[in-house]
């Protein structure tokens, strides 16, 4: 083993756990031998070889392991499991992650989905805390059978259009240390993954590399006379990811300190560079960021290790304003150097956060259409891994608990404008959309997991139609499940339907702010009850006074008896929205967040709250409806 690359870089990471599945993700600096081992109480023991398990190599030194045990477990009891390797088991090599009075990681199978832990957008380097690590402290201190069923990450676990310069200096470290492979480009301002780390444009200006596309449409461009419009819209893309490599070690190091002790001593690249002053200043403050960021990663890759963790993408995964237009992806798939970027950051979701939810939707086929592109990798069968991943259709799962938790894909299957090319697409089209619906068949209680809020706050949702309607859907995100008829009135059907569930739990993010909306249909006595609990960011937040602006105003015009609900989409129901017990009359709650719901037996909440990351609890408590 190279001394100086750990054995054990990320993970392990609890991905699915029910009475007849385990599923453990983690990557090592060798393929594992050895065997994985759970037992529990009354003498319960099963044993399975890691040799069985999947095991990918996707670097010289670098292998994504899934462990795919299936047996018949115990539930709803502590269970204690390790992993013995060829240097011995995980928890006598990393017993910093290991609880307090643990020898072994202990884990319970949850057969009912009662208490949840819930959150979305994880920028390392915002200036806020860490929400995970707060959860760590809360959770390690918790009896295993009062701990949470599960952690659902409800999209952008990475920004990959969004990095900071000491992050994309930490992952071209990671790159060389692990021999992660180089690529070449076609149709790109640099023809090789190496030629791009070595470009005067590599640092803080890597969207003057990045695809553009002619554009001759929008009131505004018309009038300014612009054609040329980047393809990646984000605001933040001058770090924006492009080779598989680059991703794959932005998960690692996002996950697990252990690769930034690796690299903590290398030298900064600004030091002999001719930067700006505004730069140099940037690197400093983003660098501090980082730190306060890897200093808490030992709590998260604990709190990972010990509870049933559930992921889904949203835009930042890959990228801003993914697939939010025909138009953007007319331009985006048409482009052979925007087509590698999106299709790297889909095997690397793939890889790290896909292939563990339901290893199972991934058959023989598509492994070995993985195998055979990461073992050669040469373009061609990169190219055509990419269009088999853009066609694949069962991102979306369901995890089998009491309630059922039903977690979309709301970025892959959209609902496609036939009017204008910059129109929003509809968050789910009409085939996803049946298939939904019929996850909610014969049940009385339902869990859903949407990325985007279905029921967003209105005055925004307003501003980004004015937006549209300027032809400017990417301006601000013109992206939420009443911007499209087609997508807005099936949800609301479905709601509305007579064989729909009596309670209804959504579990959305995003937009980097925290709420809660008790919502009923109009005029029906027998009206299910519906839920939507927000919670964004784990790591990030929104701009002030901007979002204290828009809560007032939204509050002011859009009252649950306000006249101008009749004028939306949702106007056949009546929208709630639960005060958070704070001072102020603010119903949106600004910080850096993890979401706890807890459920009584009927599936209704019976508490929600967050845990914001200084360890501050505050609650939404139910509302009068009179």
């Amino acid at each position: 083993m190279d001394l100086n690359v750990p054995f054990l870089i990320a993970g392990p990471i609890l991905r699915k756990a029910t009475r007849d599945e385990l599923v453990l993700w983690l990557v090592t600096s060798e393929k594992i031998e050895g065997f994985f081992e759970l037992s529990g109480n009354n003498g319960f023991v099963y044993r399975d070889n890691l040799l069985q398990s999947h095991q990918i190599q996707v670097g010289e030194r670098c292998f994504i392991t899934l462990g795919h045990f299936k047996g018949d477990f115990p539930t709803d009891t502590p269970l204690y499991y390790d992993l013995t390797t060829q240097y011995g088991t995980l928890s006598s090599l990393c017993p910093e992650l290991l609880f307090p009075n643990e020898t072994q990681f202990t884990i319970k199978i949850s057969t009912q989905a009662n208490y949840i832990l819930h959150g979305s957008c994880r920028n390392p380097h915002h200036t806020s805390g860490d929400a995970l690590v707060q959860a760590n402290k809360k959770v390690a201190l918790q009896p295993v059978n009062e701990r949470p069923d599960m952690l659902i990450m409800g999209g952008d676990q990475i920004y990959a259009d969004h990095v900071s310069g000491p992050m994309l200096h930490a992952i071209f470290h990671v790159i060389e240390m692990l021999g992660l492979p180089e690529e070449t480009f076609h149709g790109a301002p640099v023809h090789t993954s190496q030629e791009l780390r070595t470009h005067p444009n590599c640092y803080y200006a890597r969207h003057k590399l990045l695809p553009s596309h002619t554009l001759n449409s929008g009131a505004i461009k018309k009038l300014l006379g612009l054609h040329e419009s980047p393809i990646f819209s984000s605001r933040e893309a001058e770090n924006h990811l492009v080779s598989f490599s680059e991703h794959i070690a932005m998960y690692l190091l996002t996950w697990s300190p252990s690769l930034w002790h690796c690299v903590e001593s290398k030298e900064d690249p600004l030091s002999d560079k001719e930067y700006s002053s505004a730069i140099q200043q940037k690197w400093k403050l983003e660098k501090a960021s980082i730190n306060q960021f890897v200093s808490g990663l030992i709590d998260v890759q604990s709190l990972l290790a010990h509870i049933p963790t559930y992921m889904i993408f949203d835009d930042h995964d890959v990228t801003d304003d993914w697939n939010l237009t025909v138009g953007w992806e007319k331009a985006a798939y048409s482009n052979p150097f925007a087509k590698r970027i999106i299709g790297n950051a889909l095997i690397a979701y793939w890889l790290c956060q896909g292939w563990g939810n339901e290893p199972n939707s991934f058959n023989t086929d598509f492994m070995q259409f993985s195998r055979k592109f990461l073992s050669d990798f040469q373009p061609d069968a990169q190219d055509k891994f990419i269009n088999y991943l853009l066609r694949f259709e069962r991102w979306h799962y369901v995890v089998p608990t009491t309630p059922k938790v039903v977690v979309l894909d709301t970025r892959t299957r959209r609902w496609r404008s036939e009017s204008k090319l910059n129109k929003p697409s509809g968050l789910m089209d009409w085939e996803a959309l049946t298939e939904f619906q019929q996850e909610l068949l014969e049940q009385d209680k339902i869990i859903v997991v949407s990325p985007a809020p279905m029921f967003g706050v209105k005055f925004i949702e307003t501003l980004q139609r004015v937006a549209t309607k300027l032809g400017q859907p990417l301006l601000i995100d013109a992206e939420n499940w009443m911007a499209h008829p087609g997508s807005a009135n099936s949800l609301i059907s479905i709601f509305t339907h007579t064989k729909t569930p009596s309670n209804f739990v959504i579990l959305s993010g995003d937009v980097h702010y925290s709420f809660a909306y008790d919502i009923k249909v109009r005029s029906e006595k027998n009206s299910p009850n519906i839920y939507q609990i927000t919670c964004s960011g784990i790591k990030n937040q929104f701009p002030e006074p901007l979002l204290s602006f828009c809560d007032h105003l939204d509050s002011f015009l859009y009252s649950p008896r306000s006249p101008l609900n009749y004028f939306t989409k949702r106007k056949r129901l009546k929208v709630y929205k639960r005060q958070p017990n704070w001072s102020g009359k603010r119903k949106l709650i600004n910080m850096s967040c993890i979401g706890e719901v807890r459920l009584d037996n009927e599936g209704k909440p019976k508490k929600i709250s967050i845990l914001d990351s200084s360890g501050d609890e505050w609650d939404f408590p139910p509302i009068d409806k009179k």
